[in-house]
């Protein structure tokens, strides 16, 4: 089934998935992405589901500022992954891990 992404959409959905993916690595080593195909009204998407169980995130709103990291990145990986995709929210708890959900709608 193909959702109707652009080259461009493709372009953006690969780089808001490779930054989340790449925080997994870095931060618990290990957790899984989720791809499926959905549909609202008369819209048809893709919904990214980025999980691991890793050390979670004590400071949601900090870790989404531009520049923030606790790593030795830039600090644009949450938000700049969250200004890509049309939808984005964090679930997390310190000590058991993150959920990561993110929406992109075909044009």
């Amino acid at each position: 089934m193909k959702a109707g992404f652009s080259g461009s959409d493709l372009t953006v959905i690969a780089t808001a998935i490779s930054e989340i993916a790449r925080n997994i690595i870095v931060f618990a080593q290990r957790g899984e992405v989720t791809l499926s195909v959905v549909e609202k009204a008369d819209k048809r998407g893709l919904l990214v589901i980025a999980e691991d169980h890793g050390p979670g995130i004590p400071d949601i709103a900090q870790a989404m500022c531009d520049g923030f990291s606790t790593g030795k990145s830039l600090g644009l990986g949450l938000p700049g992954a969250k200004r890509l995709m049309d939808e984005f929210e964090i679930q997390s708890e310190v000590g058991k891990g993150t959920t990561i959900t993110m929406t992109k709608w075909a044009r």
